[in-house]
């Protein structure tokens, strides 16, 4: 008789192994690419479930301040019915008055604190630990080379996560709050990408508001579940000249279904189905877009991230836009290299032209 399985954990890992996704791109022309990106793009978004109805931001603004030669803002904007969200901007110290400069939308990954190490925040030690950790400040750090950065939290991190003082929920046993919101925003056709990614359009529209922000030339990065956010935020917000996805590159049968290194704010129903990781980082193409790799990542191995890296590197040179894509493969753990960062986003939203 044959082996039996009553793990279905185990039965998951082995339907992985054998899927093919029905969108997983195996082309090489450049019809090949605008036939497959045509069909699986609407299949995608579809997944993503309804989009939450945009609101009036109303901002307001909370304090503004001086530090690290960066002018800094807090702000409170409304993204959309019931909700609200704390927005953070820093302003290179030596911009001119009446001038504007691009900017860079900063997403953060999983953490406690949210947007705050992003965009320099190091008053605990903790804090100024994770920075260090995972070059983590690039808010601050983009800001210092002359770049407007701003950033807000996703539902389920930071100031918008349910557990988070002053407005406290009841702790939910050590349940993982990420999954939770994914499972309330199903029962309303949503899912936490559409949110997520509805609220980063808020956060830009009134990014492009500022008189500091030169409205045409945004751009977007973030690091892991930031990197997440980067993805969809530049596949569904065309406003976005250019993109970073930091430490968030690799194979779904391998860092979600063997490795469950995933959760609810990264999934949307039946999206495995259509396309893999790569498939839908292919689907930027041909838009400017720069990957970091850490060679010593334990979130995401470097066996397979680089698989979804070459993979991704057929996409592009399908598209013949082979020269939009580029590497960051450092050598550190899971975190920013910040090697390329500058470059790229100075040439593709023209830092320094008027």
């Amino acid at each position: 008789m044959a082996a039996r399985n009553l793990n279905p954990h185990e039965m998951f890992i082995k339907m992985a192994a054998e899927h093919t996704p029905k969108y997983h791109f195996d082309g090489s022309t450049n019809s090949d690419f605008a036939a497959w990106k045509a069909a699986a793009w609407p299949a995608v978004l579809e997944c993503l479930g309804d989009f939450p109805e945009p609101a009036p931001l109303n901002p307001e603004l909370v304090v503004e301040w001086e530090s690290a030669g960066l002018t800094r803002q807090r702000w409170l904007i409304d993204v959309h019915k019931h909700l609200s969200a704390s927005l953070l901007v820093n302003i290179p110290g030596d911009l001119r008055e009446g001038e504007r400069r691009p900017a860079i939308l900063c997403w953060h990954g999983h953490g406690s604190y949210g947007k705050e190490p992003v965009m320099g925040n190091k008053t605990s030690p903790d804090m100024a630990a994770n920075a260090a950790a995972h070059n983590y400040d690039y808010g601050e750090q983009m800001a210092q080379a002359g770049f407007v950065t701003f950033a807000i939290d996703w539902i389920g991190g930071g100031e918008r996560h349910p557990e988070h003082k002053p407005n406290q929920s009841p702790p939910m046993g050590g349940r993982d709050w990420c999954n939770l919101l994914y499972l309330h925003a199903t029962m309303f056709g949503m899912t936490s990408i559409s949110i997520n990614v509805q609220h980063g359009k808020a956060a830009t529209d009134f990014a492009r508001t500022l008189p500091c922000v030169e409205p045409e030339r945004l751009g977007v990065m973030g690091l892991s579940g930031g990197g997440t956010m980067t993805l969809w935020s530049y596949l569904c917000d065309d406003r976005l000249k250019a993109g970073e996805i930091i430490c968030y590159s690799d194979l779904w049968e391998a860092f979600g279904f063997r490795y469950v290194n995933y959760c609810g704010m990264q999934v949307a129903p039946g999206l495995y189905k259509l396309v893999d990781l790569p498939d839908v980082q292919g689907l930027l193409a041909p838009r400017p877009l720069l990957i970091d790799l850490g060679v010593k990542d334990t979130c995401f191995p470097i066996d397979t991230s680089i698989e979804c890296y070459r993979q991704l590197e057929k996409i592009y040179a399908a598209a013949e836009a082979r020269d939009q894509l580029e590497l960051d493969l450092h050598p550190g753990e899971h975190g920013w290299g910040a090697n390329k960062s500058i470059g790229f986003f100075s040439r593709h939203l023209r830092l320094g032209e008027k």
